[in-house]
């Protein structure tokens, strides 16, 4: 049985892993024969424009790379004229239209990095960091025109560690996609994939993070403020006020006691700065001043003072999860 022609879809460094795995071990199965993936963009501070990540590899590989704006009649005429049998999104970027969907004759497929229902969306595992879960995982789905409800026919499970951040949480799920995607392939290769309908009732959304979510309202318990500086690490990054000086957040945790009004900074205390929260003291352990690298909180304190007894301004927070979609910005 010849492997599937496939094409790729996507954007972001998390679907990394599952195109190596596809241009190794998984070449019996699947060949991926062309890919696609946002328009160059504008990066860093000199804001050069360069190519993604999954361009990168796509080029180093030999193959087409297409780039366009928004998905149109040609790159559906494309994908019936390159014969590809169905397509593999992992974080692309752009809503697929019914008649791209209906030229892949085998169907497209997502790798969308939550337990489905569960947070349909942007930034999946953001929120569920920021939620307080002990586990997430990845779903192999299918895809319809609705956002993320397509019927679910794997998932892979990944624990979430006490000071996970976005960045080592997205790069475990990076990982636990290629098992997942190794059986679904399989399957459907043999013409033996099945697949569930999701539970309308359980479902949750997700918006596209800004920077103005990196604010901190200090009357909230302390374990909630952890998991939101954790989570939203490392963009857009949770920062607070002192002397005039923003000082970006790294990692946090939560501890009993405080006493203090919240927001009040208290004594150092072994290798955190800790903070009266609504409940509990939120201890500090990386930050980084303008211009400055990230470091462990006692490093930082020895070229930054903080007044012991200051109190950090509170914002209020813009919540991250809904049980229906968030309005789109104009």
């Amino acid at each position: 049985m010849p492997p599937l022609r496939l094409l790729f879809l996507g954007s972001d460094p998390i679907a990394l892993p599952v195109l190596e795995y596809l241009a190794g071990a998984g070449r019996e199965l699947a060949t991926v024969v062309a890919v696609y993936t946002q328009p160059d963009r504008p990066h860093g501070r000199g804001q050069k424009v360069v190519p993604g990540p999954i361009k990168e590899w796509a080029l180093a590989h030999g193959l087409p790379v297409y780039q366009p704006e928004r998905l149109g009649p040609d790159d559906t005429a494309r994908v019936r004229e390159l014969g590809v049998d169905a397509a593999l999104v992992m974080a692309f970027g752009q809503l697929l239209k019914d008649d791209f969907l209906a030229a892949l004759p085998l169907g497209v497929f997502n790798l969308h990095t939550s337990l489905l229902p569960k947070y349909r969306g942007a930034c999946p595992a953001t929120v569920a960091i920021a939620s307080g879960n002990g586990e997430t995982g990845v779903t192999f789905m299918r895809v319809v025109r609705k956002l993320d409800a397509g019927a679910i026919v794997d998932q892979e499970r990944v624990p979430i560690g006490p000071h996970e951040t976005t960045a080592s949480l997205e790069a475990a799920l990076g990982l636990a996609a290629v098992p997942l995607t190794a059986r679904c392939l399989a399957a459907l290769r043999a013409g033996a994939l099945a697949a569930r309908e999701q539970d309308e009732s359980a479902v949750s959304y997700c918006r596209r993070l800004a920077k103005t979510d990196g604010v901190l309202d200090f009357s909230r318990p302390a374990a909630e403020l952890a998991r939101r500086i954790n989570a939203l690490m490392p963009w857009p990054g949770c920062a607070i006020e002192i002397g005039g000086v923003l000082v970006k957040l790294g990692l946090a945790e939560a501890a009993e006691g405080g006493g203090a009004a919240p927001g009040t900074v208290l004594a150092p205390e072994g290798d955190a700065l800790p903070v009266a929260t609504g409940e509990g003291t939120l201890r500090l352990l990386r930050l980084q001043r303008p211009g400055g690298k990230m470091l462990p909180a006692t490093e930082f304190l020895r070229g930054f003072a903080v007044p012991v007894g200051c109190v950090l301004a509170s914002q209020p927070m813009p919540p991250l999860v809904a049980r229906e979609p968030f309005p789109r910005k104009s």
